[in-house]
């Protein structure tokens, strides 16, 4: 296929990981080595920058900054929730896209993003502008279907794994049989991250902390949940539970959430913890509950990144461009595990349409018959997305990050009303 001649175009979507910026990276370092590709630009917050025409110019940022990338938490670009709601709003993008000859738009983001870079790619098609879409996974969640796993995974439940080992030393030292510890993971729809923390057990110490996981996978059984705590205690010193926010009763309703919904629609959680540790409070006379609830903390912990997951989300950005300039569109990038022994990643396509709005749940057979820990399918899949760790530059003993000078791209459209 031809080459296409004209401009880059990068955004993010949800929210951030301690990763999503080594895509970014790896789009940016891939970009350069192509000379059908004229300029690479960033749009600000997600499909908000885009529709305001508030795009940036990232062939100007110092390959020093674009390489801190890699080490960077957030996103650098700024992200958003926002749906395009609108046939207006799809038709908006397009203009811009037309007004700044963008021909590669590469997207990060999850599910709801890949469904969005799906729309506008259709609506290119139909009107007959050459536009090649690649999108690029990103989720803490791990909810994506068809890919292995996705970029920024590893890394949370390598922060969570490390968090539970920690905790665990203060746990021992203050737990007299009376002590619940929990600990508040996230995960909307599936437990893929609240799984993670099994990592945590050491495998010749089979009590080690987390002694019980909750999932949204298996709905909260109350009474069996109690019992659980009542012998865990009889035997540890201390009773430490994983639970995910998204964790469901046997009719579907969460444990904890609020009445509001975000601009997708979906339930906007936080409190599982505190509500469990009420319930436990209210039936087990004399424990103490102590509830930590990292929130956004655990999805920034670029102290505690994995290498690997590292290494992958820089990949995966090189691969969509690789895959744009070659004449691929509508595609996402994925990750395929290799069959050998020794773990090995490579990159793969899938269509948008495959992607976009499912969510991949934690298989059932990898849960074990107690519903409330994992067995060895799950670690052999998990272990291997932990391992390493990156060096990050430090100044009078903090870390750095990364800083883009952030040059604007003159507006020349009309303002957009939103």
């Amino acid at each position: 296929m031809a080459e296409l001649v004209g401009n880059v175009l990068v955004g993010q979507s949800g929210g951030p990981t301690s990763v999503i910026n080594a895509s970014v990276a790896g789009i940016v370092s891939e970009a350069l080595n192509h000379a059908c590709i004229e300029e690479i630009y960033g749009g600000l917050d997600g499909v908000l920058g885009i529709l305001q025409e508030d795009l940036i110019d990232l062939a100007a940022e110092s390959q020093q900054q674009i390489r801190a990338l890699k080490h960077t938490p957030g996103a650098a670009l700024g992200t958003c929730r926002y749906k395009l709601k609108k046939q207006q709003d799809f038709e908006r993008v397009l203009e811009v896209f037309k007004a700044h000859n963008i021909r590669y738009f590469f997207y990060i983001g999850g599910n709801d993003s890949q469904d969005t870079a799906d729309k506008i790619s259709k609506l290119a098609q139909q009107q007959g502008y050459e536009l090649r879409v690649v999108g690029v996974p990103k989720t803490i969640d791990n909810d994506l279907a068809v890919t292995d796993h996705c970029p920024g995974y590893g890394s949370v439940i390598k922060y969570l794994t490390t968090t539970i080992r920690e905790t665990a030393c203060d746990n021992e030292a203050m737990g007299k049989g009376d002590l619940v510890s929990i600990i508040e993971a996230m995960g909307r729809s599936a437990g893929w991250i609240a799984a993670g923390a099994a990592l945590a057990k050491r495998r010749d110490h089979p009590h080690d902390p987390p002694h019980i996981i909750l999932l949204p996978e298996i709905p909260f059984a109350q009474e069996k949940v109690l019992e659980d705590v009542r012998r865990i205690l009889k035997r540890e010193k201390y009773c430490m539970i994983i639970v995910a926010e998204g964790l469901v009763d046997a009719d579907g309703n969460y444990l904890a959430a609020d009445s509001a919904t975000d601009a997708f629609g979906h339930a906007r959680l936080g409190g599982a913890g505190d509500a469990l540790g009420e319930i436990i409070e209210s039936n087990i006379p004399g424990v103490k509950v102590r509830v930590a609830r990292p929130g956004t903390i655990q999805r920034a912990a670029a102290h505690c990144a994995s290498k690997t997951d590292v290494d992958e989300a820089f990949l995966a950005g090189q691969a969509a461009v690789k895959a744009a300039v070659s004449g691929e569109t509508d595609k996402m990038v994925t990750l395929i595990r290799g069959d050998g022994d020794h773990y090995t990643c490579e990159t793969g396509l899938a269509p948008l349409s495959e992607i976009a709005n499912g969510v991949k749940k934690l298989p059932r057979e990898w849960i074990n018959e107690d519903n409330i820990s994992m067995n060895f399918q799950f670690l052999r899949y998990a272990l291997p997305l932990i391992q390493g760790e990156v060096a990050l530059p430090h100044d009078n003993g903090a870390p750095v990050y990364a800083r883009l000078d952030k040059v604007r791209i003159d507006k020349v459209m009309p303002p957009y009303e939103i």
